[in-house]
């Protein structure tokens, strides 16, 4: 039974309630969202509350006074609130109603109201002049809508792992569209809907609903399960929670829920939180609901505070959830839109909003009513459908807070992980570009409304395919259009933008566009910078000069016009701060990225290294000066342990502090009060806990954070949450002047885990970086490319000569000699001088292709192709394969053409024993899938010949503007010119089947005069597109990766090394067996002067060769340059100095080199060979040691300084000396060295480090003008 007392002063009011077990109602639906969301109201009369035919009344009350009493108040649109109740007039209705303000958007013609109609539960627009103040009469009665979700129903979805070919049901965080359509369906056919409320949570109803269909009555949360739509699962903070522990954070999964079995269905369904269980069908007697609402145990009374939105009785004696956990008393609000707001801790320019168990964070310059589900968006009804259509299941919880401010036509700043996602802004930039009379005063010129300016053309194409698909939900039919433009000067001047309201285009296009029309940007009102970071980045001088432009181009705007700058990314940037000051207009920023938030913020960040014994110490000197500041300090760690070791060496210390942990005996309030009862009486405390601990505390105003077990990038942002009431905001923040929040990380040698991921934070913040930090990076990052040792060569670093994120690129960046050196290498590839004839069959992009290398004589290849299409034509010939095995080779016949392939993946057989099978084409390159049954078995001669496909790369030509892929308009004009034709080529460096070739020359052969004419050279063709620049560094780059061979397999080849430089075997090039690289560097004249256009044929001789004007050296030419290689690759590599000492166990070696990189350290039982590089140079030392060691228990130590390499003797003992060999630069370190009493005089020998000529076959070095190499 519920008791109102009101008293009616700014709608404020007392209300007494009493608590009922279990309340049963028959309701009407007014609106479905989704199962966890939608409104219901309360049919028939029931004691506590407000019937029906109140309701009427109040609607005819409402009409004959606002439409008749001329004492109405009006309110002028800039003094509506939003939050406020008023009246409006509904066209849909007819009718005036309560209504929620939720939005006002003012426009040239006027402005309009986004209202939620409290009473109806429903969304509509109304003008400024339908909008009535609330009378104190109408305000006193509960709103009709009641805001409702299914008890502990929680949506399942399939997933689909595309990587393993399964699909699985598992928990979502938003209900699968089915699940949706099925639940709308139960309610559309139901003659009757009854609820029984379990529980109110921020102000949302949580129910079992029943429904009746055909005399049949359903449970529909049991129904979902039932079907796999949805799962049972209680909420955190109801199950098993005691006064004592409500507020410890509980894991809740699914195995530790109480559930038991009822009804027919056999559905697990939780306990119920006040004891009582629920059937999941209703029985028809339902005589006991009058009885269960009269019921009820005293409670104590709760007074509301004052509030300026009416505050009224829902339904009595419902208890919330957050009333059972800490024994309070509340009444829950009246149910209206305001329930979609998450929890808002408000500061004069900051809001920070945690949306429930998601654990979603948003930082926010100015407060934002998010739109959280599309139906509410600020979008016309058009793109949504269009959205829909598309299968869009947003808004996202980014989308829910940017949309808004951008269709208000507000500058923008959203940082968000999905800050990359174009769907952030172009909805509601495609809805602002449809109101024609915001654009009237603009010029009548051509140019684009809205410009999109993009990091690359991958990602400007992407955008132009999104802008196309959702054009079609625009009342106005809008032209996109996508800019990108070579270095041709005569491209600019093509472009006609007439009728074209949006483009998308990237800096360095634009600033060329502009360059030929400069008033291009007169008409321009939205700017959108999409990935920021990367465009500040990578492009800063060019956004600025785009900006700088766009800023005087509205400086001479006349008229009232919209002017907009939207800059959207993943991470914030230093660049971002002049942005905002110097170009924008008081814009929203939106963070949903807790770090970066602590970036815009100026959160000061500290490294303190130290050894991990030291910690304890190291904490205490840094409490000393924050105590003397008077911060509220908390001290993170991982372990249970490691909290209560530094809460008892604080106390040991005179240092307050408090502790907290999951074995705590005092839950998270307790400690949570008291920790702040201390410092508002002046006792700092300093708290002490583990991040398991950080959500139930709920900290949000400390003042300084000390990590002392060193975080992922995930766990340090969630512990700087714990600061983000002291983010600096406002001016303060873009200023960046003033710090209120400082974090210290304690570094240690133990902390290498994540120490890339948070190096990379701090250079982002341009925090100080100890030099310890970057030596643990680099053992992480070379540990992880040793991880990557069985993958590919990285394509960029082959195509280009450089990959630009090694840390994120998954692929391999150094060598490995068992996959980049193959064993099965064709002949032509060993005889191969440095000019061959190569014949393109499958094109990658402009410059990587696979084919063939051709025979000069007669083509082995073309022969076994005709043996093969000769035995497959007889039908006996053609075996299939029952059993395939990963590697083998096998026959495939396509058509009257017949291959060799090799099986690349083999999944799992269908019920017919036949599957899918990747396979490879050993002769082309190429890759394919077919069936199982067509592959056929491969006769032993047909296997014979070595796989023929090779790479080829041209070489010293990439994209232009910085681009890291070629633009497919390139790869599709150099496919279409040179794929199956013939091409002469020179090459320059070779490394397993991969073959860097400049130039290479399309040629046509003319047999009656024997000459071969060439056509085209691809280097000049990509050039001339416009769309391709010069890259001189790429050879030289791929000849530095080639060098790690020698280093690699120096060891091994040092072994073997003759005396002097034999002669290399008579044939050219066969003098390097299964491991082969050779380099040619005849770049004097240029590699493009070896096909000028002023040799414009090549004579071919009797013999029939191709290319048959290159004479092939003699051996002397050949010893004569391989000695000459050695002596370049003696310059280009130094011996580091060495220090060496020992004891009876071990001996040590000081390598003097600074910041070692790259570096490689073998040990055999008789040797060592180090390399690394330092400042660019390479330095090599390869040791043949005086005696054994035992090489497995060998170490290396790269520091700063120095590298430190640990022999253990394989015999105890004192050596003699260190090597077999005099070497100059291997000394003894006096000082360290202490020589014991019986020790034999002994001397230090040293050896002078010898090579090989290059080119013999233990010697692996890019010489100069070899002309062959090896494969895989």
């Amino acid at each position: 039974m519920v008791t109102m007392e009101m008293v009616h002063h700014c709608f404020s009011f007392t209300v007494v309630i009493s608590e009922t077990q279990e309340i049963i109602m028959e309701v009407v639906v007014l609106k479905v969202e989704d199962p966890s969301c939608f409104w219901i109201a309360v049919k028939g009369c029931m004691q506590g509350l407000v019937s029906e035919t109140v309701y009427e009344n109040l609607n005819a009350e409402m009409k004959q006074f606002y439409s008749s009493y001329k004492g109405a108040d009006e309110v002028k649109a800039e003094e509506v609130e939003k939050g406020q109740v008023y009246v409006v007039f509904s066209e849909e209705l007819k009718c005036w109603c309560r209504a929620l303000v939720e939005s006002v958007q003012c426009h040239a013609n006027g402005c309009q109201l986004r209202c939620f109609l409290v009473d109806y539960a429903k969304y509509c627009y109304v003008a400024s002049e339908n909008i009535r103040v609330l009378a104190g009469a109408f305000a006193k009665i509960p709103y009709r809508a009641k805001k409702c979700r299914l008890h502990c129903t929680k949506p399942l979805t399939l997933r689909i792992d595309y990587c393993e070919d399964t699909a699985k049901i598992g928990p979502a965080k938003r209900w699968d569209t089915a699940a949706i359509q099925h639940f709308r369906k139960l309610l559309e056919e139901a003659t009757e809907v009854k609820a029984t409320i379990q529980a109110v949570e921020d102000e949302v109803l949580e129910v079992f609903l029943y429904v009746t269909i055909k005399d049949e009555k359903i449970c529909v949360n049991d129904d979902l399960v039932a079907k796999h739509f949805a799962h049972y699962k209680e909420a955190e903070g109801t199950a098993g929670s005691s006064p004592d522990d409500s507020d410890d954070e509980v894991s809740l999964n699914a195995e530790y829920v109480p559930v038991e079995f009822v009804g027919p269905t056999f559905l697990a369904r939780p306990k119920l939180p006040f004891g009582k269980e629920v059937s999941p069908h209703l029985e028809p007697d339902l005589a006991g609901c009058n009885s269960a609402l009269e019921k009820g145990s005293q409670r104590s009374q709760t007074v509301l505070k004052d509030s300026t939105v009416p505050v009224v009785s829902m339904v009595p004696g419902v208890p919330s959830k957050e009333d059972k956990a800490v024994e309070t008393e509340r009444l829950p609000q009246s149910l209206s839109s305001n329930s979609l707001q998450t929890h808002t801790v408000e500061d004069d320019q900051q809001s920070f909003k945690s949306a429930g168990k998601e654990k979603n964070f948003v930082f926010l310059s100015k407060k934002i009513e998010p739109s959280l589900v599309l139906e509410t968006a600020p979008l016309s009804d058009g793109l949504k459908k269009e959205l829909v259509w598309n299968k869009f299941s947003g808004p996202t919880f980014t989308e829910s807070y940017c949309w808004p401010p951008i269709a208000w036509g507000c500058d923008v700043v959203a940082i968000s992980h999905q800050g990359n996602d174009p769907l952030l802004y172009i909805p509601p930039v495609l809805t602002l570009l449809q109101l024609d009379s915001d654009y009237q005063a603009l010029p009548n010129m051509s140019g684009p409304l809205a410009l999109i300016l993009c990091p690359g053309w991958k990602k400007a194409q992407l955008v132009f395919d999104l802008l196309k698909t959702y054009r079609k939900g625009c009342r106005r039919r809008l032209h996109p259009m996508l800019i990108i433009l070579g270095q041709n000067k005569e491209a600019a001047s093509q472009v006609e933008i007439q009728g074209c309201e949006v483009v998308v285009t990237t800096p360095y296009n634009l600033l060329r566009l502009l360059e030929h029309n400069t008033g291009f940007l007169r008409r321009l009102c939205h700017l959108v910078l999409d990935e920021t970071e990367v465009l500040l980045s990578d492009t800063t001088e060019q956004v600025f000069s785009v900006l700088d432009c766009y800023k005087k181009a509205t400086a001479q705007a006349q008229g009232n016009l919209p002017h907009q700058i939207i800059a959207v990314g993943t991470r914030w940037n230093k660049h971002i701060t002049p942005l905002i000051k110097e170009f924008m207009n008081d814009p929203h920023i939106v963070i949903t990225v807790i770090e970066e938030a602590a970036l815009f913020g100026n959160v000061q960040q500290v490294v303190q290294p130290c050894m991990n014994s030291n910690r304890t110490a190291e904490l205490l000197k840094i409490l000393d000066f924050t105590q003397r500041n008077l911060q509220k300090v908390l001290v993170f760690t991982d372990s249970v342990t490691e909290v209560e070791m530094i809460h008892k060496a604080l106390k040991n210390n005179s240092v307050v502090s408090l502790k907290k942990h999951k074995e705590s005996k005092c839950n998270a309030r307790c400690v949570l009060e008291r920790w702040r009862k201390m410092h508002s009486s002046g006792t700092p405390a300093v708290l002490v806990l583990t991040d398991d601990c950080l959500q139930s505390l709920g900290i949000r105003d400390a003042t300084c954070v000390i990590h002392f077990s060193f975080p992922s990038l995930g766990v340090f942002g969630q512990r700087l949450q714990s600061m983000s009431d002291n983010f600096c905001t406002g001016d303060s923040a873009v200023d960046q002047e003033h710090t209120k929040a400082k974090s210290v990380i304690l570094l240690t040698e133990n902390s290498s885990c994540h120490a890339p991921e948070i190096l990379h934070y701090l250079k982002h913040a341009e925090a100080e970086i100890p030099e310890e930090l970057y030596s643990l990076n680099a053992r992480v990052l070379e540990s992880e490319e040793k991880e990557k040792s069985s993958r590919p060569l990285c394509a960029s670093l082959k195509t280009f000569g450089i990959c630009r994120n090694r840390t994120e690129c998954p692929y391999r960046h150094q060598i490995n000699l068992s996959i980049d050196m193959a064993q099965n290498i064709a002949d032509e590839m060993i005889e191969t001088p440095e000019r061959v004839t190569i014949l393109p069959l499958v094109v990658m992009n402009a410059t990587n292709y696979f084919g063939r290398i051709i025979k000069k004589q007669k083509d082995q290849y073309t022969v076994l192709a005709e043996q093969m299409n000769d035995y497959f034509k007889v039908p006996e010939h053609r075996i299939s394969v029952n059993t395939m095995e990963e590697s083998m080779f096998y026959g495939l016949r396509e058509g009257t053409n017949c291959h060799r392939v090799q099986v690349v993946e083999t999944p799992a057989k269908d019920e017919e024993n036949i599957c899918k099978v990747t396979i490879k084409y050993i002769d082309e390159g190429r890759t394919s899938q077919v069936n199982s049954d067509q592959l056929l078995h491969l006769p032993v001669e047909f296997q014979s010949l070595p796989p023929q496909a090779v790479e080829i790369v041209v070489c010293r030509v990439k994209p232009i503007d910085n681009e890291v892929e070629w633009n497919p308009k390139v790869t599709d004009h150099i496919n279409h010119k040179i794929k199956g034709k013939l091409h002469h080529a020179k090459v320059v460096h070779t490394l397993g089947r991969t073959v860097w070739v400049d130039p290479m020359v399309g040629v046509t052969n003319l047999p009656m005069i024997k000459i071969w004419i060439n056509e085209y050279n691809i280097r000049t063709e990509i050039l001339s597109t416009g769309l391709g620049t010069d890259n001189p560094e790429h050879v030289e780059e791929i000849q530095k990766l080639c060098r790690q061979i020698a280093v690699l397999d120096h060891a091994q080849s040092s072994e073997r090394l003759p005396a002097e430089a034999e002669p290399a075997v008579e044939k050219f090039g066969t003098s390097v067996p299964a491991v082969l690289i050779r380099s040619t560097e005849e770049d004097t004249a240029g590699p493009e002067e070896a096909s000028s256009p002023q040799d414009t044929s090549i004579q071919e001789s009797s013999a029939g060769s191709c290319d048959s004007s290159v004479t092939l050296p003699s051996n002397d030419v050949v010893q004569a340059k391989e000695a000459e290689d050695s002596t370049v690759h003696q310059q280009k590599s130094y011996h580091p100095q060495i220090k060496w000492l020992q004891d009876k166990m071990t001996v040590t070696l000081k390598v003097q080199i600074l910041r070692a990189a790259d570096s490689k350290c073998e040990f055999s039982r008789g040797k060592v060979a180090f390399s690394a590089y330092s400042e660019g140079k390479l330095y090599v030392a390869d040791l043949e040691l005086y005696q054994s060691v035992i090489a497995e228990k060998s170490t290396c130590v790269i520091k700063d300084t120095e590298a430190v390499i640990l022999l253990v003797k394989e015999k105890k003992g004192a050596w003699c000396k260190l090597l077999k060999n005099k070497n100059v630069h291997v000394s003894l370190d006096f000082e360290h060295w202490e020589e014991s009493e019986d020790e034999r005089p002994f001397t230090v020998d040293s050896a002078k480090l010898s090579y090989p000529p290059a080119g013999s076959e233990d010697w692996f070095e890019s010489s100069e003008d070899s002309d062959t190499e090896s494969d895989e």
